[in-house]
Parts: C-alpha cells; sequence; structure tokens
C-alpha cells in the first residue's frame, strides 16, 4: 500500500482490495462468486433466448422482462470476472480512469434496474386499468420516447457524479477497500471536501430510484384497486398472478438497493467486509434471482425453457389471450 502525506500529490493508480478482513484466504471466495455469476450469465441467457426465439413472447410484458434480463446480464460482466482475477491471482490493480470508466458503466446500468421495472409497472397499469387504450399508449413510439427520456436522465446523472469524483485529489491511500470502482469507495479516498459528491450521489439516487420507485407504487395502487373493484374470477386471479410476480422481483431488488444505500450511511457499525458484501450481493443477487423467478411464475416462458433446455429446438406456445 503506498501513502503520501504531501497535499499536492493524487493517485493515478488504485488497488482494490474487498474483503481485506481475509487476508490471505480471498481465494476462498473465487469458487461461490464465480458459482453466482455462471448461474446469472446462464439464467439470463436462457431466458432472453427463450422469448426472442417465440413470436408468441413478443409482447410488450415479455420483452420488458427481456430488458430486465439484459441489464442483469450486462451488469456482472462489468466487474466481477476482474473481482474474480482479483481473488485468484492477486490482479487487483486498476487505473483512475479504468476505475472511473467501470464506475460510469456499473452505475449505468444499475439505473437501469428501477427504470425496467417502472416501465413493466406501467404496462401493466395501463393493461389493467385502461386496456381499451392499451395500444394507444403501449407501441413502438412510445418505448423509443421511455428509452431516450431514461438515457438522457440517467446517463447525464452518472455522468455529473463520475466526472467530479474524477475532478477529486487521493493523495492519503491508494486502496480502495471494495472489489470494483463504487462511486463512494473512490470518494471516501479523497483528501479534499467531498460533500458535492455526496450531494450528487444523494440526488442521483433520488432522481432515479426513489422517483422510480414511488412511480411504481403508485401504479400497483391502482392496479389492484382496479382488479378489487371490476375483475373477477379468473381474470383476477390472472391479473394478480402477473403482478404478484411483478412484485416479488421489485421488492428483492429494492431491498437489496436500500440495504446497500443504508449500509453507507451505518459504515461505523458494520465491519468492511459485510459492507462489501451488501454492495455486491446488490447487484448480483437479483440477476442471479430475476430469471428464477420468471422461470417458475410465468408458464410462457417456463415452458419455452424447458423446450430449449429437454429437446434443444423451439417448440410451439400458446399464449392465453
Amino acid at each position: 500500500m503506498q501513502e503520501y502525506q504531501e497535499g499536492n500529490v493524487s493517485h493515478k493508480e488504485f488497488i482494490l482490495m474487498g474483503f481485506s478482513g481475509l487476508k490471505g484466504h480471498r481465494q476462498f471466495l473465487f469458487i461461490p462468486f464465480l458459482l453466482l455469476f455462471l448461474l446469472s450469465l446462464f439464467g439470463n441467457s436462457l431466458l432472453i433466448i427463450s422469448i426472442k426465439t417465440r413470436r408468441t413472447l413478443h409482447s410488450p410484458m415479455y420483452m420488458f422482462i427481456c430488458a430486465t434480463a439484459c441489464v442483469d446480464l450486462t451488469l456482472p460482466i462489468l466487474f466481477v470476472p476482474k473481482m474474480l482475477l482479483g481473488f485468484l491471482f492477486d490482479w487487483n490493480k486498476i487505473s483512475l480512469l479504468g476505475c472511473l470508466v467501470q464506475m460510469f458503466f456499473v452505475h449505468f446500468f444499475g439505473s437501469f434496474q428501477s427504470t425496467v421495472l417502472l416501465w413493466m409497472a406501467l404496462d401493466r397499469y395501463v393493461a389493467i386499468c385502461i386496456p381499451l387504450r392499451y395500444n394507444d399508449y403501449i407501441n413502438s413510439s412510445a418505448f423509443f420516447k421511455l428509452s431516450a427520456i431514461a438515457l438522457l436522465r440517467n446517463g447525464s446523472l452518472v455522468l455529473v457524479v463520475v466526472i467530479l469524483a474524477g475532478s477529486l485529489s487521493f493523495c492519503l491511500t491508494n486502496v480502495i477497500d471494495h472489489c470494483f470502482c463504487e462511486h463512494m469507495a473512490l470518494v471516501s479516498l479523497a483528501c479534499g471536501n467531498t460533500a458535492r459528491n455526496s450531494v450528487m450521489g444523494l440526488l442521483a439516487v433520488f432522481c432515479v430510484a426513489i422517483v422510480d420507485g414511488v412511480f411504481i407504487a403508485i401504479s400497483y395502487v391502482k392496479i389492484f384497486l382496479a382488479v378489487s373493484n371490476t375483475a373477477s374470477g379468473k381474470s383476477r386471479q390472472k391479473a394478480i398472478h402477473t403482478c404478484g410476480t411483478q412484485l416479488m422481483v421489485i421488492s428483492v431488488s429494492y431491498i437489496f438497493a436500500m440495504t446497500a444505500f443504508l449500509a453507507y450511511r451505518i459504515k461505523n457499525s458494520l465491519h468492511p467486509d459485510v459492507h462489501v458484501l451488501i454492495s455486491i450481493m446488490y447487484l448480483l443477487f437479483p440477476s442471479c434471482f430475476h430469471p428464477i423467478i420468471y422461470g417458475i411464475r410465468t408458464k410462457e416462458i417456463r415452458e419455452q425453457m424447458l423446450n430449449i433446455l429437454h429437446y434443444g429446438k423451439i417448440v410451439p406456445i400458446s399464449v392465453e389471450p
């Protein structure tokens, strides 16, 4: 570890040293995290292939599930391979530029976890509450507009966060107590005033995760009110089952996100290794969990997955109107 006392020296190379409390036993983490990584790759790839290869699964609801799988597939690829190499071979060095690039893409794709869930909630809201206007509101034009707005909002906020982090001077230590370049993990190494970084980080969380969460909650409240007042019998059961599946996914995503967020506010009460584990599982566990939930609870996707796994070919699937 390199340390400097002079305030005019700023590190340009860092060492990612998550789970430092394990010292020489970090290599034992390679196998469990490798298994989670492979499960994420396999599950999300199978989910994407199952939806893409069947035209009957090309409705907006399934395409939003496919978008979730794409985010869940991309996120682990951005940081897990380097983390595994660090565990196994102690390849822990990363340049400041490389750190900032990784930070941008991890947080950028991570921001779409809540955004895609919001799209799914809006899709279910229109389908259940105003079904006669479904094709007017949920179409290719609306999807591209939503995508453009999300790219602009999420991308600009994350970019500002990363630029502010890159403008800091890191003159105390070059050891990041994390397995990837998480924003606050890097900012905590700065020797100057980091108040604006903290404020901007909170603003980004509010404008993305919190705002999305509020609209998701409003959508599902309206959905369940509409279902309880108008639907009956099989229609009500189907609506509750579909929304229940999405609520399970939403709950897991937000529970892990809020746990990781609060961990920074109570970090003095947590062992550093526990804090690092929470931050990693916030990104990795949902990407493993989502394909399992969709595969188990969504009949059409489950049947298509089994067809691919058992027969290695595509078999027609009938979808209820």
